[in-house]
């Protein structure tokens, strides 16, 4: 394994990170409501939920239906989704200029997220983005998902890199929490599916930018500094 120093490699989360899936996972929950004849639920108070995959999603969308066993639903949820998930999802404000910038800067990129396998790889080459990201880690392809630090070092893994050389960007305190467990540098997407009642500064990040455009000056000031 490769171990020199310095920062070699960004790992992203995908949902709330990279792109906005948020629009067509709620519009797959809100689809199963009206399939039970429910009525339709404000999809901006579920969006928060987008980064809890397809279980936390169905939790938040059928707590009034205690009758309901969001187990049950789950694999509705994911065939609905499959077919319909790039419908309204859109990479967030600025990524796309960021990726090709981080690549010509001799950076390594990947994805690591606790979405399905197959369900990642579609969003990114709906994106057009396999020649950005040569390297997925989704949440079936270890034994354990994000917060266990498996995906991070198993992407560190297949780049060749130490995690101490990565850093972990992602907008869920599982995405904080698997890469400092991996030896890996972290930092928040606060543009992500952030609750408004969370205090981002108990996870203990090593920094917290508002926008994708920030995390260019972001790396360059650690690099200077570590």
């Amino acid at each position: 394994m490769n171990r020199r120093p310095g920062l070699q490699a960004v790992l992203f989360d995908l949902d709330g990170t990279l792109v906005d899936t948020a629009p067509d996972l709620v519009a797959t929950l809100l689809h199963l409501r009206d399939l039970h004849g429910l009525a339709p639920m404000d999809a901006r108070g579920l969006r928060p939920y987008a980064s809890r995959g397809a279980l936390g999603l169905l939790e938040a969308g059928f707590a009034d239906q205690r009758h309901l066993d969001p187990n049950g639903l789950r694999q509705k949820f994911l065939d609905h989704y499959a077919d319909n998930l790039w419908v309204n999802s859109r990479p967030f404000d600025g990524i796309e200029g960021l990726l090709e910038r981080l690549k010509e800067s001799g950076l390594e990129l990947a994805v690591v997220t606790n979405k399905m396998e197959s369900l990642a790889r579609a969003v990114i080459e709906s994106a057009g983005w396999q020649a950005h990201f040569p390297v997925l880690v989704a949440g079936d392809t270890t034994a354990s998902p994000k917060p266990d630090p498996a995906p991070v070092i198993e992407a560190c893994r297949q780049l060749g890199i130490d995690p101490g050389s990565a850093m972990m960007v992602g907008d869920d305190h599982r995405d904080i929490l698997a890469g400092q467990a991996a030896g890996a540098s972290t930092l928040v997407a606060g543009w992500g599916y952030l609750p408004a009642d969370v205090n981002i500064a108990e996870w203990g990040a090593d920094g917290v930018i508002a926008r994708p455009s920030q995390l260019e000056q972001f790396l360059s000031d650690w690099r200077r500094t570590h």
